[in-house]
């Protein structure tokens, strides 16, 4: 199932998106909706953020090309940070800029999301408490990171997460293809086989630290060939079974 939530005439509803036709979900998105026979054309809403997370994980450095071209080892445990709900934006959404940001990249990201309160949860049974699987946008300012010493700021900005359109259910997160456009060039390329920590490894090891709760957001990490976007650049994410997130930089 592709999980979608859309906004329609100020109502807010999720439904299962099939195609370009929406069919509205009924009851509790984690315990187990319903499928209706109500349905809407996906060009007759808006989409947003497919959750609003009480939290959003973020993994550096999780991808072994990616560390390859970066100037660090491999890290000995999951790399981990966080990013504000208020970062969040949708589908479609603007990315907005700072103006006194020198250099702001693109992140294509596979993300996982939460189905059930999660704590100190084994690696084996880990992926019981996901709920799907989604796309994630890790923006950043590459110099506040530098002048900061640390990475609050410049993931943290305002617009610096776009993730959706779907929630998707039934993949498994530990072999599909990841590819980001920046301007309809491929500009990075890869699969989630090349993961450094797998799904299963992550969900575990951050709820040892953190409890996770339903509708929480982990993104896993980029692969290699980040780079910098610019003003009026459009920006494309794909992930196999789940779908194309797409955002425009002003």
């Amino acid at each position: 199932m592709k999980i979608v939530r859309f906004e329609k005439s100020g109502k807010i509803s999720w439904g299962s998106l099939q195609g370009e036709t929406i069919f509205l979900l009924t009851g509790d998105l984690f315990a187990g909706p319903t499928e209706t026979n109500e349905k809407i054309l996906l060009g007759d809403v808006k989409v947003l953020p497919p959750v609003m997370p009480s939290k959003i994980v973020a993994i550096g450095l999780n991808y072994q090309k990616h560390i390859q071209e970066s100037p660090f080892g491999p890290p000995e445990v999951p790399l981990i940070f966080l990013k504000p709900p208020s970062s969040i934006i949708g589908h479609l959404d603007h990315i907005i800029l700072p103006e006194a940001c020198k250099r702001v990249d693109y992140e294509g990201e596979l993300g996982i999301v939460i189905g059930k309160k999660a704590k100190a949860v084994r690696k084996d049974q880990a992926l019981d408490y996901v709920l799907g699987y989604t796309i994630v946008n890790d923006v950043s300012a590459r110099d506040y990171q530098e002048k900061d010493k640390q990475w609050t700021r410049g993931k943290g900005i305002d617009t610096f997460c776009p993730f959706g359109p779907v929630i998707a259910t039934g993949l498994d997160p530990d072999n599909l293809t990841i590819e980001t456009r920046l301007n309809g060039k491929t500009v990075q390329s890869s699969n989630t086989n090349d993961l450094l920590f797998k799904s299963n490894e992550l969900v575990s090891f951050i709820s040892e630290y953190m409890t996770l709760f339903p509708g929480d957001l982990i993104a896993t990490g980029t692969p290699s060939g980040v780079g910098p976007m610019k003003k009026g650049d459009v920006v494309e994410i794909e992930v196999e079974g789940v779908g194309i997130l797409k955002n425009f930089v002003s």
